[in-house]
C-alpha cells in the first residue's frame, strides 16, 4: 500500500512538472518569439508559417493549431508586445507615489527597449505604415488603457501631488524616449561612435530620462 501511494505521488509530480497547459505556453511562446524575428527579418509580406515554424522548433501543423493564420499571429504577436510593455504601468493605482510609478514605467520600458529591441522596432514600422492591423487595437484598447492611465495620473494631479502636465502626453512622451534606444540603434551608435550597446548605456539613459521626466513634473528621485 504504501509503495502504491509513493507511485501515484511521483506520478501526480511529474503530472505537475509536465502538465500540457506548461507545454501550450512554451510552445505560444516559442512561436511568438520565432515570428518577432521572421517578421522583422522579412516583413509582413515575406514572413511565412513554414519559416516561423522552423525557426521555432515545432512543425508547421503544430503553429497552425495555435494560430490558424499569419494575420491572427501577427495580431497576437502585438498583443503580447504591448501587454509586456505596459503591464507595470496598467496596475497603477490613486493612492501610489506618482514619482515611484513613474520612475518604474521609464526603466522597465528602457529595459525592455534593451532586451526586445525588435519587438520596439515592429510595432514602429507597423505605426509607420499606417498601421493597418493595429488599427481596431489602437481605437478600442489603447485608447482604454491611456485614458485609465491619464485618469490617474490627473487625480495625482488633482491632488498637488505632481505639477500640472498633460496626462495624455506625457504617456507619449515615455513611450517615446524609452523605445528610441531600439528604433534608432543605428543612428545612436553611429552618433556615439560606437560599434554596439554596452550595457551601461541603458542605466544612463535610464538615470537621465527618469531625472529629466520627474523634474518636468514637479517631483524628485524616490530615496
Amino acid at each position: 500500500m504504501t509503495r502504491s501511494l509513493s507511485v501515484q505521488q511521483n506520478t501526480s509530480e511529474a503530472g505537475r512538472s509536465y502538465r500540457p497547459g506548461r507545454i501550450r505556453e512554451r510552445n505560444r511562446e516559442a512561436i511568438l518569439q520565432a515570428a518577432e524575428q521572421e517578421f522583422a527579418l522579412h516583413g509582413y509580406k515575406g514572413t511565412t508559417i513554414q519559416n516561423i515554424a522552423e525557426r521555432a522548433g515545432l512543425p508547421k501543423s503544430n503553429v497552425l493549431y495555435y494560430f490558424s493564420n499569419k494575420k491572427r499571429m501577427y495580431s497576437a504577436m502585438f498583443d503580447d508586445i504591448l501587454l509586456r510593455w505596459n503591464k507595470v504601468f496598467s496596475e497603477i493605482k490613486p493612492d501610489d507615489d506618482p514619482a515611484t510609478a513613474l520612475e518604474t514605467f521609464i526603466r522597465t520600458k528602457v529595459n525592455m527597449s534593451q532586451q526586445y529591441p525588435l519587438a520596439s522596432r515592429l510595432f514602429a514600422m507597423e505605426i509607420i505604415q499606417g498601421a493597418p492591423f493595429l488599427l481596431d487595437h489602437l481605437r478600442t484598447n489603447m485608447r482604454e488603457w491611456v485614458r485609465g492611465r491619464a485618469s490617474v495620473i490627473q487625480h495625482w494631479i488633482d491632488e498637488g501631488r505632481m505639477a500640472p502636465v498633460d496626462p495624455v502626453q506625457l504617456i507619449f512622451l515615455i513611450w517615446s524616449s524609452t523605445q528610441h534606444y531600439a528604433d534608432f540603434q543605428v543612428q545612436i551608435l553611429m552618433v556615439e561612435n560606437k560599434a554596439e550597446y554596452e550595457p551601461r548605456d541603458f542605466e544612463h539613459a535610464a538615470d537621465f530620462l527618469v531625472d529629466v521626466i520627474l523634474r518636468g513634473c514637479g517631483l524628485e528621485r524616490p530615496g
